[in-house]
């Protein structure tokens, strides 16, 4: 066991780069973005420890302190809804027929009935209605459309 502790001392401020490098290579080969902030904050602690000769007690302090500094400002700034996507209903398939006139296939009666947007039947809900007539699709519950009649 004191050999390794030797081993790693005598390394000194490069085992930091050392273990970004394991950072960086765990970050590859694990889905998602989990150990590159870790690794930056190992890079960052590493110079910090060549630039100044910090011992290894600070040394940790300073890898915990980057390793959250570097977490909270990508968390700033990468924000997965803050992406503007140029589908955003891309998942709600209901909400991309609302606007959209559509067939009754079967009669909408006390409420419940059934229509045909493309090829496709979809439950709805909205005024009586007979088969065949023209409806508009003003929204969308799960797959359940909400529709009114159709302005001729």
């Amino acid at each position: 066991m004191s050999s390794i502790v030797n081993l790693l001392a005598g390394f000194g401020p490069w085992n930091w780069f050392i273990f970004a490098v394991v950072l960086f290579t765990l970050e590859m080969i694990v889905p998602g973005v989990h150990f590159v902030w870790f690794g930056v904050a190992a890079v960052a602690t590493g110079a910090l420890a060549l630039a100044t000769g910090l011992t290894w007690p600070f040394q940790l302090l300073a890898f915990g302190a980057f390793a959250v500094a570097t977490v909270f400002w990508v968390r700033r700034f990468a924000r997965p809804d803050a992406s503007p996507s140029d589908l955003p209903d891309l998942n709600a398939r209901g909400q991309q027929y609302v606007g959209r006139s559509v067939l009754v296939e079967v009669p909408i009666e006390n409420g419940r009935g059934k229509v045909r947007v493309g090829d496709t039947i979809w439950s709805a809900e909205g005024p009586d209605t007979p088969a065949g007539a023209r409806v508009r699709v003003t929204g969308a519950r799960g797959i359940v459309l909400t529709v009114e009649h159709a302005a001729a």
